[in-house]
């Protein structure tokens, strides 16, 4: 059982989520807007927080933006909204939001989330991987430009030939930015190899379009980069 904080300025939604959590077993708080979301947070500590993003005093993302800044960010947050942008999404993610919503809200989809997000601890956000360097411990050509030899930044490197890039991950870094610069890796390595191409991305990946979209968009990887040029 768990205490869970729903946002939302609609009376029906704050009811519905209220009896289907309810019957999971869970306490839930409700609050229409911002101001009693607040004073919700600051009472209950609520162990998860389903935080609608417009709303008409202060919206999701503001409020997300508050309790970031403030260190008031120690729970799992999910987004919901039926007319955020992928931009938008985007930005609460960066921000420290766990998980997106989309209304309506399947109920599959709301419990899978609800419980995912109870399972873990939300970590902090940390700025962009810095760069990193190859540790190679076998002789380096002379002759050659050697890509295990140079400094690597995942966000921001040239497109490279698909070569075995994972080498250049150090253990060293933080979880959160380790995982950000394996992803800027693994995809850049299916664009190079699919010329750019993301609908082959999607497939060889698994994701749809319009998620592949956003955790380019996210990672700071631009698809453009990797397209043969004149196509």
């Amino acid at each position: 059982m768990a205490n869970i904080l729903v946002v939302d300025d609609e009376m029906g939604i704050r009811e519905l989520l209220s009896e289907i959590l309810g019957d999971e077993g869970h306490v839930v708080q409700l609050a229409e807007n911002a101001q009693q979301a607040r004073a919700a947070r600051q009472e209950a500590k609520p162990d998860l927080v389903l935080l609608d993003i417009w709303m008409p005093d202060t919206d999701g993302v503001t409020l997300l933006k508050e309790w970031q800044r403030d260190g008031l960010l120690n729970m799992p947050v999910i987004m919901m909204s039926g007319h955020a942008t992928i931009d938008t999404a985007v930005e609460a993610t960066r921000i420290g939001a766990l998980n997106f919503l989309e209304k309506p809200i399947a109920l599959q989809k709301l419990l899978k989330a609800v419980q995912q997000g109870l399972t873990r601890t939300p970590e902090p956000v940390r700025p962009a991987a810095p760069a990193m360097r190859v540790m190679n411990t076998e002789p380096v050509s002379t002759t050659t430009n050697s890509f295990e030899n140079r400094s690597f930044n995942a966000a921001t490197a040239a497109p490279a030939a698909p070569v075995n890039q994972f080498a250049s991950l150090s253990f060293d870094l933080p979880l959160r930015e380790a995982r950000d610069a394996f992803e800027r890796i693994y995809f850049e390595y299916h664009l190079h190899r699919e010329s750019g191409s993301m609908t082959r991305v999607a497939e060889k990946t698994g994701l749809e379009r319009t998620h592949l979209y956003r955790k380019l968009k996210q990672l700071g990887v631009e698809s453009v980069k990797f397209a043969k040029r004149g196509e």
